[in-house]
């Protein structure tokens, strides 16, 4: 098959796109025909090898854990799914494969997809969507009437953590550059800043903060956050509690625990899917450095030429 991967860690300038062998699909495993897969900055971090002791990965590696596709065989031990069956899912990180024509995946950790829903939303999904539920309700879950300061709200992650949010109930302030401010306000946003031109700690205190930067915007979070209120930060996993303000790392897992609830939202119209940018499979560096340049609105997606 062909497969956008590295030999080597570094940039968006050592994806080969080449002929990969195919993993054997056993009992228990589908093969599936990807035919759209959807990048993420983990995938950056990862190729560069800055993930190595959290990901470990072998070489080659194809890039990508997110994707969907067409059923093409199924194990003898899976009676869920049957060939032509349309799914999406979530590779371990380790493993990889999502940028590829085919991906071998344990049964599982596949959800069908709506018949409304097109291959490349359904791509956009997994690691997003589920990071900003696990932000917003794992460790400390939001309730409603509480205010939420959302971070790169047109980002992947940002743009489904508005929707959540709203949907709780909460009050939600998001970050974003002025050219994405209407698109993050008809996401649900109840007041935008640009982060360029405003200042985002002058703003009413927050009962909760995604943050998914770490660093300068990290620090100044703080100032923000109301006695007793969190921050959820994807990007420190070292963050400590401040004085009475808390603060968590977001390490998301398992897509099959939310990727149900957004085929529902997405069903009950409850969802909409932000995708920046749609690139051919052997386009991926292309991909991958819209994704590292950091101002993708919403998802990148990379579609198979099969």
């Amino acid at each position: 098959m062909k497969a956008a991967y590295i030999s080597t860690f570094g940039g968006a300038e050592n994806i080969q796109y080449g002929e990969q062998t195919l993993a054997i699909n056993d009992t228990d495993s589908v093969t599936v025909r990807v035919k759209a897969s959807a990048l993420n900055p983990l995938d950056s971090k990862i190729m560069a090898g800055y993930m190595e002791q959290v990901f470990p990965v072998q070489m080659p590696y194809i890039v990508g854990s997110d994707f969907s596709g067409i059923v093409e065989e199924v194990g003898s031990n899976v009676s869920q799914f049957r060939p032509g069956d349309r799914v999406v899912g979530r590779t371990d990180p380790c493993a990889g494969g999502a940028l590829a024509e085919f991906v071998v995946i344990n049964a599982h950790e596949l959800v069908s997809l709506p018949d409304e829903m097109s291959f490349e939303q359904a791509a956009a999904i997994p690691t997003a969507y589920g990071t900003a539920h696990l932000a917003l309700f794992g460790k400390r879950k939001l309730q409603a009437g509480q205010r939420v300061l959302i971070h790169a709200g047109a980002g992947g992650v940002g743009s489904f953590a508005i929707q959540l949010a709203k949907q709780a109930g909460a009050e939600v302030i998001a970050t974003a550059s002025a050219k994405n401010i209407a698109m993050v306000t008809s996401l649900g946003a109840d007041e935008v800043i640009d982060y360029r031109s405003q200042d985002f700690t002058q703003i009413a205190p927050v009962d909760v903060v995604l943050d998914p930067f770490g660093g300068e915007a990290l620090e100044r979070s703080w100032q923000v956050l109301k006695p007793g209120g969190h921050i959820a930060t994807l990007a420190d996993f070292a963050i400590t509690d401040c004085g009475d303000r808390h603060g968590h790392a977001v390490f998301f897992a398992d897509a099959t625990v939310a990727l149900p609830q957004a085929m529902r939202d997405f069903s009950n119209g409850n969802l909409q899917i932000v995708i920046d940018s749609i690139h051919l499979l052997e386009q991926s560096r292309a991909a991958l450095e819209r994704v590292a340049s950091g101002h993708a609105c919403g998802k990148v997606i990379v579609r198979s030429g099969r």
